[in-house]
Formats: structure tokens, C-alpha cells, sequence
């Protein structure tokens, strides 16, 4: 049978004259952990720095999909739990407490801890710690496109503003987008999901308010067991298992993470497809309000009420641009050491799949629980001024379900921002940088990259 044409229909749009927003060193694209971080650390390094965030606020998925949780900033070494991600990611957190909005770290599956924290205290004490160390930040902007120099420079960013097209010169790019959209504008390569049509499936977070945190108790604890029997009565159904239901700062008001986006072919939702999103979004609200009516039987959460639906999908998954080294699976769970680590992962694998999330974790407590982060991960094939650092950096489709959360983005920005900085010093490109002289830069900033360091006391 042979396949059908489709024909897509085109316009031709005029040549414009692009107005330049602004000329700097460093410009960030993407405003959340990776972004953050980043952004800091080239202006800490005196840097004229930009950061370009198509919302109004900071934090990526953390404030825009409403996860409310810092995962990855602790690792289990050896059977204890130590804070492992420090630096820039240290200065955050300690803004989000000073607002009071932060909880301790609680342990999650008997094996890790995690971080939650109140999403409005994040927004504000980001916008703080990039204006103490002067970075510029263009909100409300989205990213369309490049300019290349060559085939191997980037000359200029666009973003649509409010104001209409815009561009944006600057001696180095880093690519904190989530998605690597710099990266695969500027001709990077890059793969997508496991490489045969399968991604980590999105979720769409929502916040309860009204819990008696009384009557509700270790609630988490017992939620599994009533949805299997309400499963097998018949009164409900739910998207997947493992489902996330936690206090946040304050115990009347819980954090929910419930549901599972497909596509109809039950594919998870493409976080790059305009009409996947669409549909997401609208089945992610629907899946909220299903998993809202079967909470509200909990005891607890009888006159409980959803507080919050956040403004996007939660996306895991979409590009993962090619590097000079690929974070492996094999990687997280061998607890892997590299000569140019930048910094540490000691989240475990969490490969979201159909109906279910699976966890592996390193040996317990036989292992050191976290693996390094090679600089590699953050150098694009094939682009001289260009560094990805976030859940599209370089890394395997299993590597990537461990080290894509807030704790290694924080991580891996940092790096980048630093790396940046020293590129620009030296007159060279960011990945012919003297590697010792960035391992000691972050190193003195307060980071822990592995290697020699003793790993940090405390949580």
C-alpha cells in the first residue's frame, strides 16, 4: 500500500529588519536550576550575563509545572544521607528558608532524601540571588531561532517578545532550555526519548489546601493501598501507580503528583509536538480532577480543595543534545568516577514508563550513592560557543532519567556559567578550557564535584 502524501501548506514571510534587545558575553537561554545557576556564575565571574525565561518567573519545572520539590540535591553514601549539591544551589536555598519557605528534607522510598519548598518563596528568592550578582534578565521571551556566524559560531538569538522579534548578540550561548532548542536551531545533534518513539511520560502537579494534617497523618503511607482496593471496586482508575501525595510547608496544603500524559496511541505525550502539548494540558487538568475526587475520600482530605493547577505540563523528556560524552545508565548505577567531573548526581534512575515509575538505585549502602558528571556532557559536537547544561545535556535516555532533576541541573549550570566565564578570560573556546582551572573555580565557589573532596557533612 503506498503511504499518503501530506501536504503541508507554506507562507513566505517578508525579510525584517530585527531590532538587537542587547550585546553580551554570556547569554543564558532558560531561567530554571541549570538556567539559574548558570546565569550566576558568569556574572559572578564578571561576566556581563543575559537570562532570556519565556515566563515571568524563575525556576522552571519546579515553579511553572508546580513540582514543588528539589530531587538530586542528596545522595545515600554509604547508608547516610548527605547533601551533596552545593555552591550556587546552596545561595538558593538558603534565600527560599530565609522567606520560610522551605521544608526539611524528607526521605522518599526508604532510601533518598528530597527537598520540598513553597513555589512563590522559590520565584522570589531567584529574582534575589540574580540581582545580588547583577544578571539581566529578559522575562515574557521566547526562543525562535539563530543567526549563525559560521557553521560552527552562533551569532545571534531570537526571541519573540511582547515588543514583537528580537535578537541578541553574545560571545558564548548556554542552552538551559530543558528542550535544547538553542542547540538544535544552531545545527546540534541530538536524540530524542529512548531513540524508538518512547520518552518519559509528563505529569501534571497540583496543590490541595483544606488537609486536617491531623486526621491525614503519614497519609503517603496509606494512599497505594486505598487506590488498589478502590481500583478493585470499581469506583476508580488511575493513570499509574506510585503515586506522590506530601505535605508541603505548611501541613494543610499537599503537593500531588498523580497522573500520566499519553498520546492516543498510548505513547507519552511529545513535549516538542505544539498539538501533544495541547491535548496534555487539557487531559492533565482532567486526570487532576479524578485524582482530586478520589482524594477527597481520604481521611483528612474530606474538605480539601486544589489550590493550584501550575501554567504547563510537566516534561521529563525531549531532546538530548550529543556531547563529547554521554551519561550513561550503566553511569548512575556503577556510581561512575570521570577525570573532568564538574560536579555529582546521587538521584537514582526514575524511569517514568507506561502506567508506572520505576526507581533503581546503586548498591545500598555498599556504594558512594552518586556518580560524577563529566564537562563533556556540556560541550556540543560541533559548536565553538555553545554549552547545554539541564535535562538536555548530554546524556542516555536512561542516564538522563537520574541526573535530569533540580539537584544535577544545579550542578551542571553551574559548571557551564563558570566554564563560560573562563573561556572568555583565556580567548578560547569553552571546550579547550584548562580543565583544572575550572575544577578549582568551582571548587572555591563552594561546589562538591567529587574527586579527591571529602563529601559534605549534613543535610
Amino acid at each position: 500500500m503506498q503511504a499518503k502524501t501530506i501536504q503541508v501548506k507554506t507562507i513566505e514571510e517578508p525579510a525584517r529588519q530585527i531590532p538587537v534587545y542587547g550585546e553580551y558575553e554570556v547569554t543564558v537561554l532558560g531561567g530554571g536550576p541549570a538556567g539559574i545557576a548558570a546565569a550566576v556564575a558568569a556574572a559572578r565571574a564578571g561576566r556581563r550575563t543575559l537570562l532570556i525565561e519565556r515566563y515571568g518567573f524563575l525556576g522552571g519545572m519546579g515553579t511553572a509545572a508546580g513540582v514543588t520539590n528539589f530531587c538530586g540535591l542528596h545522595a545515600n553514601v554509604h547508608g547516610e544521607a548527605h547533601r551533596v549539591v552545593q555552591g550556587v544551589a546552596s545561595e538558593l536555598l538558603a534565600r527560599i528558608d530565609h522567606l520560610g519557605g522551605l521544608n526539611p528534607p524528607h526521605l522518599i522510598l526508604g532510601k533518598i532524601l528530597a527537598q520540598a519548598y513553597d513555589t512563590a518563596a522559590y520565584k522570589i528568592a531567584a529574582d534575589d540571588l540574580l540581582a545580588a550578582h547583577k544578571v539581566d534578565i529578559l522575562f515574557h521571551a521566547l526562543g525562535a531561532g539563530v543567526v549563525m556566524q559560521d557553521d560552527t559560531r552562533i551569532n545571534v538569538l531570537m526571541v519573540e517578545t511582547k515588543a514583537g522579534r528580537q535578537a541578541v548578540r553574545s560571545d558564548i550561548f548556554i542552552d538551559c532550555s530543558g528542550d535544547g532548542d538553542l542547540a538544535a536551531w544552531a545545527g546540534a545533534r541530538f536524540e530524542v526519548g529512548d531513540n524508538a518513539g518512547s520518552m518519559l511520560f509528563p505529569s501534571m502537579m497540583f496543590r490541595l489546601n483544606g488537609i486536617d494534617p491531623d486526621r491525614a497523618g503519614d497519609a503517603w503511607r496509606t494512599i497505594p493501598a486505598l487506590m488498589e482496593q478502590a481500583e478493585a471496586a470499581g469506583t476508580h482508575r488511575f493513570p499509574r501507580k506510585a503515586a506522590i501525595v506530601r505535605p508541603q510547608r505548611h501541613d494543610i496544603e499537599w503537593r500531588v503528583n498523580f497522573t500520566q500524559l499519553a498520546r492516543a496511541d498510548g505513547a507519552a505525550i511529545n513535549g516538542l509536538e505544539p498539538d501533544d502539548l495541547t491535548r496534555g494540558e487539557i487531559d492533565g487538568r482532567r486526570q487532576a480532577v479524578d485524582a482530586f475526587q478520589f482524594l477527597r475520600t481520604v481521611p483528612g482530605f474530606e474538605k480539601a480543595y486544589i489550590v493550584d493547577l501550575p501554567p504547563q505540563l510537566g516534561i521529563r523528556e525531549t531532546r538530548r543534545v550529543v556531547g563529547g560524552y554521554m551519561l550513561s545508565g550503566e553511569d548512575v548505577l556503577g556510581c561512575a568516577s570521570f577525570d573532568d567531573s564538574i560536579g555529582v548526581n546521587g538521584w537514582p534512575m526514575e524511569q517514568h514508563v507506561a502506567g508506572n515509575v520505576i526507581f533503581k538505585f546503586p548498591p545500598i549502602p555498599e556504594s558512594r550513592g552518586f556518580n560524577e558528571l563529566p564537562y563533556r556532557m556540556l560541550t556540543p559536537e560541533g559548536l565553538d560557543n555553545l554549552l547545554v547544561a539541564g535535562r538536555c545535556a548530554s546524556m542516555t535516555h536512561d542516564g538522563q532519567s537520574a541526573a535530569r532533576v533540580s539537584g544535577a541541573c544545579f550542578a551542571m549550570g553551574e559548571a557551564a556559567g563558570t566554564a563560560a566565564a573562563l573561556a572568555l578570560s583565556g580567548n578560547t573556546i569553552p571546550r579547550d578550557i584548562a580543565l583544572e582551572k575550572l575544577q578549582q573555580a568551582l571548587k572555591q565557589q563552594g561546589a562538591f564535584i567529587g574527586r579527591d573532596q571529602t563529601v559534605p557533612a549534613g543535610l
